[in-house]
């Protein structure tokens, strides 16, 4: 930790903050490096060091955001912001009230990324990519990347809080495009991430080549017939569908705005067997949405949006909780110092049922095993997602391989339409994009899902 940015950060916030409703500023100094590889090219190798900021003044409801990249200009900067919120501010001031806090969290590092040299690093990714590359002459082309960043955020308020956080991300990514004797072309994805430790990169062989198989298995498959089916969700299809789906329809400043949200969306409203149960947990430990204090300084926390089928909490910045007269859940979240918080997932996930992933197909004479998503999309309460892969179910049994599965729908109806939900949740990390701010870090978890009647469209 920096004392003197911390330091500064306090006497600026001192000699500004009688002047303003409410008023913040966040530093973060960060240091980071990448690899790519596309095909058999070694694409970039990149290395960065920064110090960015940025100032947030509220005023009679109005707010402003005003960015900076050194400490020198912080002063003339936090005028700004302030001098531009009362231009805007015409109503009232409503944050959620929070405790004041004073923290340092830190990382706790193992094999520390910043102590591998660049050499180690390309040597490792160029190993991957020559694996991918020679799994199978149908792999037309590989995308191969590693990135690690840690940065050290300094955030300061109007009342008083003062927190420094650490955070470490280390991110591998692997995929490859196959093109069989037909022209049809697949794609296969795998993704590895750790909050502490290089090695989550060191020895996954086997894990990097399973994006190979995935995209040659799909090769052979032939397009899936249309129609209505039971569909059962494999346990990273049914995080993202909640994410997606449903998780953002969450997200209080997207209710706020939207009177029929508000209207399909009210707290103590059934969605679901009593089985459902859906969370938003910042608390859970070494995940790419773990954290300890949100952007706002509130306390990350574990929420549940959905507990026994009953729509119970929404995500929340302090601003959506005061206008909304609910309480603050550690929500609001930028992706970088330079960009202004706002209502975010963490770690969004299905929590397990209890029933078997045999049991729950056993009884499906005829209906679709869906796996991984390629691609998506949602709309209000309407989704639309690609399966990566996609398998008939047959009398009980997983059978053949199909392709062009996508899966339509209106997510309430869906929700109500869930029969069974396993006993195997898994978490899988992933970055978000909203407002302009991509990818955030974030996780989604499930377990296998099924649902009846699920439009499936094929080619």
């Amino acid at each position: 930790m920096n004392k003197t940015i911390t330091e500064k950060l306090q006497k600026s916030i001192a000699s500004f903050k009688d002047q303003i409703d409410y008023l913040e500023i966040r530093v973060e100094q960060s240091e980071a490096t990448s690899i790519s590889f596309r095909g058999p090219q070694l694409d970039s190798v990149d290395r960065s060091l920064g110090l960015a900021g940025g100032s947030r003044a509220c005023h009679q409801g109005g707010w402003s955001f005003v960015t900076f990249n050194g400490l020198d200009e912080l002063d003339e900067r936090i005028g700004e912001a302030i001098s531009q919120a009362k231009i805007v501010g015409k109503e009232s001031t409503m944050l959620a009230p929070t405790d004041k806090i004073e923290d340092y969290v830190q990382v706790n590092l193992q094999n520390d990324p910043r102590l591998v040299s660049l050499k180690e690093k390309r040597e490792l990714m160029e190993g991957y990519n020559k694996l991918l590359l020679e799994f199978d002459p149908r792999i037309q082309t590989t995308m191969v990347s590693l990135s690690d960043r840690f940065g050290t955020t300094y955030f300061v308020n109007s009342i008083g809080s003062c927190i420094v956080q650490e955070r470490l991300d280390v991110n591998g990514r692997f995929g490859v495009i196959a093109k069989g004797e037909d022209g049809v072309i697949r794609q296969g994805f795998e993704s590895v991430h750790s909050r502490n430790d290089f090695n989550v990169l060191v020895g996954i062989e086997e894990r990097v080549v399973s994006a190979a198989d995935r995209a040659i298995r799909q090769l052979d498959a032939k397009p899936v017939k249309g129609g209505q089916y039971t569909v059962v969700l494999d346990p990273y299809l049914s995080g993202v569908f909640i994410h997606e789906a449903f998780g953002h329809l969450s997200e209080a400043d997207f209710v706020y705005e939207n009177p029929r949200m508000q209207e399909l969306l009210t707290l103590g409203k059934p969605l679901g067997i009593e089985q459902l149960n859906v969370i938003d947990d910042a608390t859970l430990p070494d995940l790419p949405g773990t954290l300890k204090y949100d952007d706002e300084g509130v306390p990350g926390q574990r929420k549940y949006l959905i507990k026994n089928g009953v729509l119970t909490q929404r995500l929340h910045s302090r601003e959506t909780a005061g206008k909304m007269n609910e309480t603050p859940t550690g929500n609001a979240r930028a992706i970088r110092a330079s960009f202004p918080p706002i209502v975010r997932m963490t770690n969004t996930a299905i929590e397990s049922g209890d029933t078997s992933f045999e049991d729950m197909i056993q009884d499906i004479q005829e209906g679709v095993y869906a796996v991984r998503m390629l691609g998506g999309q949602t709309n209000g309460e309407m989704f639309t997602f690609a399966a990566a892969e996609g398998y008939m179910i047959r009398n009980g049994k997983i059978a053949e391989p199909v392709s062009d599965v996508t899966l339509s729908g209106n997510v309430f109806q869906t929700l109500q339409d869930i029969e069974a939900i396993g006993n195997d949740t898994l978490y899988t990390n992933g970055g978000c994009g909203k407002g302009g701010q991509m990818p955030l870090p974030v996780s989604v978890g499930g377990p296998h899902v099924r649902i009846k009647n699920v439009v499936v469209g094929g080619r």
